[in-house]
């Protein structure tokens, strides 16, 4: 899934404890396994599974309780922070999986925020490196053929 900042507004990496609160929260209430994410400055994607959970109202909640405590630390009464749409998919098979996961994780570099996906703290790069997943090295010089595959 892909969810974009109310105008790109570049909101999100700053507040990045926020966010991660608010998947923590309702991971509590709503079980899911987040399988994957990156927290760009005005977009967030991750692979989620639902589990028995509707991943609609799951989304929901998540983007509705970042809001309200972005708009707390701000001190900010009102206004929108997220835009309305948004980009989902359903992974069809391992492949399909293998490439958004990946996606992900090189999502930092694609966007000229890092040279490499170790040095961008808000992605789950860094937890899969540590298990072996990925060498500190990784890069994907593929990925200037796959832009138009993904959502943004």
């Amino acid at each position: 899934m892909t969810h974009v900042a109310y105008e790109r507004r570049p909101i999100l990496a700053e507040n990045a404890d926020i966010l991660h609160r608010a998947f923590e929260h309702h991971n509590d209430r709503q079980p899911f396994i987040l399988h994957a994410w990156a927290i760009l400055p005005d977009h967030l994607h991750f692979i989620i599974d639902p589990l028995e959970n509707d991943p609609a109202n799951l989304i929901k909640r998540i983007k509705l309780s970042f809001a309200s405590n972005y708009r707390k630390r701000m001190g900010l009464h009102d206004g929108r922070v997220w835009q309305n749409r948004f980009w989902d998919h359903i992974i069809r098979n391992q492949q399909d999986y293998n490439r958004h996961f990946d996606y992900i994780h090189y999502n930092a570099v694609k966007h000229g925020i890092v040279t490499k996906p170790i040095d961008y703290p808000y992605s789950s790069f860094i937890d899969y490196y540590h298990k072996g997943y990925y060498d500190d090295d990784w890069s994907m010089v593929y990925w200037q053929d796959m832009e138009t595959v993904f959502g943004e």
